[in-house]
């Protein structure tokens, strides 16, 4: 009896340890909720932390682009006057890249500096970006390895032609979660109209972001 409880207990903190970590991201045009990935302890964390103390409230989606992706978590966006150019800000801090996940639809990623002056490809410490992408066929697929030099794995190549994304990304920023509801909102996001520097004409504010809500 002793031994099936003991069995039942360590069965029961294994399915709590494998808990999904969920953040709400809500906004005017409506709700997404990410599954934090716990592969990437870094990135998952600091995004935790940042929404606990409400680093992300009222900040904007900043950039938009159709077929590729949404950005937001620049903390200059908050009291920005409409036409402002955004994306230089963060926290202060970076985070070491946690590269290893494609950057399919519905991927929430890191946002970072380039290569020139990142070579190391750190990630910024609060901007993220959520792939809206484009269907993927083997072709398109096909045509990307060939560009990039690099080949995708075969389980990479049947997920990127079932959901679609922006493979030409991969290797190059963290991808620490995705989007487990939501999608429709996402699409709208990312179709308004916006200025030459593709931030949205009518702001889009994050109005909270929380774990677990």
């Amino acid at each position: 009896m002793t031994k099936y409880l003991l069995l039942l207990a360590l069965l029961t903190l294994s399915a709590c340890q494998k808990k999904e970590t969920t953040v709400l991201i809500r906004t005017g045009m409506g709700d997404i909720r990410v599954r934090l990935y716990d592969e990437t302890p870094r990135h998952r964390d600091n995004f935790l932390k940042l929404a606990a103390e409400g680093f992300f409230d009222s900040l904007l989606f900043h950039r938009v682009i159709p077929d590729f992706m949404i950005q937001g978590g620049d903390p200059n966006s908050k009291s920005a006057p409409a036409g402002t150019v955004l994306g230089g800000g963060g926290p202060g801090y970076t985070i070491p890249s946690e590269i290893r996940f494609p950057h399919l639809r519905g991927a929430l990623a890191a946002a970072r500096l380039p290569d020139q002056v990142n070579p190391q490809r750190e990630s910024s410490g609060s901007q993220f970006f959520i792939v809206t992408g484009t269907p993927q066929t083997d072709e398109s697929l096909d045509q990307w390895e060939q560009r990039l030099g690099t080949k995708f794995s075969p389980e990479w190549r049947a997920q990127y032609k079932a959901k679609g994304g922006t493979p030409q990304l991969d290797n190059q920023y963290t991808v620490f979660g995705e989007v487990v509801s939501g999608l429709e909102v996402l699409d709208r996001l990312v179709a308004v109209p916006r200025d030459a520097n593709d931030r949205p004409l009518d702001d889009i504010r994050m109005t909270s972001v929380r774990a677990g809500h």
